[in-house]
């Protein structure tokens, strides 16, 4: 894909094609130390603030997934996305409940579910037209307060009530780690995330196919993939600085 890439006409594109490319050897090489292939590894490409013509570049390149983290960007980009047969649009931020109509038959993902009132609303929406969807249940490994996302604690009980919800399927678990200046720091966060999903996936249960780890970001992926992640979410290692 590279060299198709790099054949863009434009310089930005080129960049983009570049930075990816190191991203993906990153990726390879943090799956090799954790005894995996890359292949086992998503790659999401975070689109936020990026204009359409970054958002096709990289799609340009072969990556499969892209993700946005707010709602309204994502409205006003999807027109001008060349979105292909087999590349996906995940919501990765934080979503409002009345603003999951908007985005139900817009993405292929949500990642970031974290109470049963959204879970709800997603599969009463869902059903409207006529869908299953895709949901990450978002935990908040790091137990801060600012941040969104499920306590560890709270885990199952939230799944319990999302499991009756039939337009819902939960893939997996998501999670922002807190924010540390040394990288090595976050590992026991991702170490304790990977526990609790071995011990939630190892429970079967009606409407959950526990298959998908989604943790990691530019500054911290390598870990999280040595750690057990199967899909990273990267924007600034792809893009550059916002």
């Amino acid at each position: 894909m590279m060299e198709n890439c790099c054949n863009e006409r434009t310089p930005r594109a080129r960049e983009i094609a570049r930075n990816l490319e190191d991203v993906r050897a990153r990726i390879e090489k943090a799956a090799r130390v954790s005894g995996r292939s890359a292949d086992e590894i998503t790659l999401v490409a975070v689109t936020k603030t990026m204009p359409a013509e970054d958002v096709n570049a990289v799609l340009a390149c072969g990556v499969r997934v892209i993700g946005e983290n707010r709602v309204q960007e994502l409205l006003g980009k999807l027109p001008d996305i060349k979105l292909g047969a087999e590349q996906a649009e995940h919501l990765i931020g934080h979503l409002q409940t009345n603003k999951v109509r908007q985005v139900i038959d817009k993405v292929d993902m949500i990642q970031s579910v974290d109470s049963a009132h959204l879970a709800q609303e997603i599969d009463k929406q869902a059903e409207k037209c006529g869908k299953i969807m895709d949901i990450l249940v978002e935990v908040n490994i790091g137990g801060e307060e600012a941040k969104s996302g499920v306590p560890p604690t709270k885990l199952t009980a939230l799944l319990d009530e999302i499991a009756p919800l039939p337009h819902l399927r939960v893939c997996g678990l998501m999670t922002v780690p807190p924010r540390c200046t040394d990288a090595e720091a976050v590992r026991p966060y991702f170490r304790t995330m990977r526990k609790l999903f071995i011990d939630i996936a190892s429970k079967k249960t009606d409407n959950r196919s526990m298959h998908i780890l989604s943790m990691g970001m530019s500054a911290d992926f390598d870990i999280a993939i040595e750690e057990g992640s199967t899909m990273v979410r990267v924007g600034t290692a792809i893009f550059g600085r916002r």
